[in-house]
């Protein structure tokens, strides 16, 4: 199922999970000009990627866990591919953010770790990932697997009905992390490309 057929299948979660992509986020801390300043507590940020304990398999059938990641800098987004508008966008978002970064690119990873696994086999990740850059990697892995990695990334995600199916609430936003594994900030959903690529290039510093 290409990305607009699914779209158009689940249309009617579309109003659900942005507005429940705005509400999980409107706690996160961002760092973009203008924010303003105050307090974070260290309980609502992701977890270094060395303190996490997870294994996933990637969207080629490897399994891997977050020490794989450490020695580059990587992008983390949660989300799954019957997702009608949130997870489109934001990975259509990032491959431009990845187009407008040119050469500085390649030290970068990037992870799309769905909160569907029942769904989203490893076939349907790399069918799904496909109609993306390239450098843009799915993973899938069992329900307790998913829960870890959303544990230690701070993010909250829901089954919910609809009269076609279910769909997924999500907390909807990209980590950032630099090359040592440690958290630098956070990408909110539909940040202006202009905040979204400095965060970018810190973690490539």
């Amino acid at each position: 199922m290409t990305v607009s057929r699914r779209n158009v299948a689940l249309a009617i979660g579309g109003t659900t999970s942005a507005l429940a992509a705005t509400l999980l986020f409107g706690w996160w801390h961002t760092d973009g000009p203008g924010a303003p300043q105050r307090p974070v507590r260290s309980d609502v940020l992701p977890l270094p990627l060395y303190e996490m304990d997870f294994q996933l398999t990637d969207h080629s059938g490897l399994k891997i866990g977050p020490e794989d990641w450490i020695g580059r800098p990587t992008l983390v987004f949660f989300g799954f591919t019957y997702c009608p508008d949130v997870c489109p966008t934001t990975l259509t978002d990032i491959t431009g953010w990845l187009q407008g970064l040119g050469d500085d690119v390649s030290p970068l990873q990037v992870a799309f770790i769905t909160v569907d696994p029942e769904r989203d086999t490893v076939q349907a990740m790399a069918d799904y990932v496909s109609n993306f850059h390239p450098a843009i990697v799915g993973y899938t892995g069992s329900r307790d697997e998913i829960a870890k990695a959303a544990e230690g990334f701070r993010v909250k995600y829901e089954r919910v009905s609809t009269e076609y199916g279910y769909t997924m609430n999500h907390t909807a936003g990209v980590f950032v992390f630099d090359a040592r594994g440690e958290f630098v900030s956070i990408i909110d959903f539909h940040e202006p490309r202009e905040n979204a690529i400095p965060k970018i290039r810190r973690a490539l510093q």
